[in-house]
């Protein structure tokens, strides 16, 4: 299985310790992955911020990079969902089909793909769970309450498996946390008031670590966990299950 790593720029450049412990998260788990090191931003951003033309060149770079693997696998939904939903506005030849076929969220590649559904390892801390938006809604990985009531997603099985681990039950478990991307920047106030919301959320029921699969998410709620000196860790999810594992 030729696999290759995919970290999103601000990972790099913010949160490099979730690069790494995605790189050794995989190896133990039997996965030699290599890390393009050509690779750039995926243009998520640019596309956002209504420049999607622009960004075409970093589509074709991404699919120049990346064509060569099986695999790409990345920790971050959002990115990963441009790549397989926004890549549409380039030729579809049978490099960017299969780059755009072959690109998965971290999670949903050890679920689906190596098949794995349970992860031993031990974590004795109460952990509230972010659902990112793209994560959810766009790939899929956990259900949307104004589908069913029934709690569950890819992460939340991987979660639950661990010795020790306490899941928090949240009041609006789905709800999203304001950070949107360029969101965050052209409406502050309103993509602030969202963070501190879903922050209140996992304060009110008693988590003491806060994770999720999209660092994007986590940065903005981090941001707000530290000005207001919550007692709260946020840490990925792929830090979590990477530093637990027995």
């Amino acid at each position: 299985m030729k696999v290759a790593l995919f970290i999103p720029c601000y990972v790099d450049q913010f949160y490099p310790q979730v690069g790494i412990a995605t790189l050794q998260l995989l190896e133990k788990l039997g996965v030699q992955a290599d890390f393009p090191k050509q690779q750039t931003c995926c243009g998520q951003p640019m596309a956002n911020s209504g420049c999607e033309q622009d960004a075409i060149p970093v589509y074709y770079n991404f699919v120049d990079t990346f064509d060569g693997y099986e695999y790409v696998v990345g920790p971050a939904g959002s990115c990963v969902y441009h790549v397989r939903k926004h890549f549409d506005i380039i030729e579809q030849t049978p490099a960017v089909q299969h780059v755009r076929a072959n690109t998965y969220e971290l999670f949903d590649f050890i679920l689906n793909i190596l098949g794995i559904s349970e992860i031993p390892g031990s974590f004795p801390h109460k952990v509230g769970l972010h659902l990112s938006c793209h994560g959810q809604r766009g790939l899929h990985q956990a259900n949307e309450s104004e589908m069913t009531p029934v709690r569950d997603g890819q992460l939340k099985r991987l979660l639950s498996g661990m010795q020790g681990l306490e899941l928090t039950e949240l009041d609006r478990n789905d709800e999203c946390c304001g950070f949107g991307g360029t969101f965050c920047v052209s409406e502050a106030g309103i993509s602030a008031r969202m963070g501190q919301d879903r922050v209140a959320d996992h304060v009110r029921n008693g988590t003491r670590v806060l994770t999720g699969g999209d660092m994007s998410c986590l940065m903005h709620l981090e941001g707000i966990v530290r000005r207001a000196k919550l007692p709260i860790k946020v840490m990925h999810a792929a830090e979590i299950l990477n530093g637990a594992i027995l």
